[in-house]
């Protein structure tokens, strides 16, 4: 049994920083690919950035400049590093995880809530 335990959300300024953390735990045998994704009410789930297991990096539009995504192998975490938050930030974020197991899955955390607000 694969779990994605997500921590960091919470209410932040506009301007303001926060850093999401995705920590993957349970029978794993290799991790691939991770990312971020973001629902906002009354919109679809949306790709934030993303990381290989290698490293490669690739970011939505709305992130680029402002968020990085890194990845720990040995911890088996990601994290996601947003500054300069806008508003238009304000979603549930949710950690997704291709794990080998007994076989390839896709995985995914719980969410967590991020508003920017004044």
């Amino acid at each position: 049994q694969v779990q994605l335990v997500e921590s960091g959300g919470g209410l932040v300024q506009p301007g303001g920083s926060l850093r999401l953390s995705c920590a993957a735990s349970g029978t794993i045998g290799k991790i691939y690919a991770m990312g971020w994704y973001r629902q906002a009410p009354g919109k679809q789930r949306e790709l934030v950035a993303g990381i290989s297991s290698g490293g490669t990096t690739n970011y939505a539009d709305s992130a680029k400049g402002r968020f990085t995504i890194s990845r720990d192998n040995a911890k088996n975490t990601v994290y996601l590093q947003m500054n300069s938050l806008k508003p238009e930030d304000t979603a549930v974020y949710y950690c997704n995880a291709v794990i080998w197991t007994t076989g390839r899955g896709d995985y995914w955390g719980q969410g967590t809530q991020v508003t920017v607000s004044s």
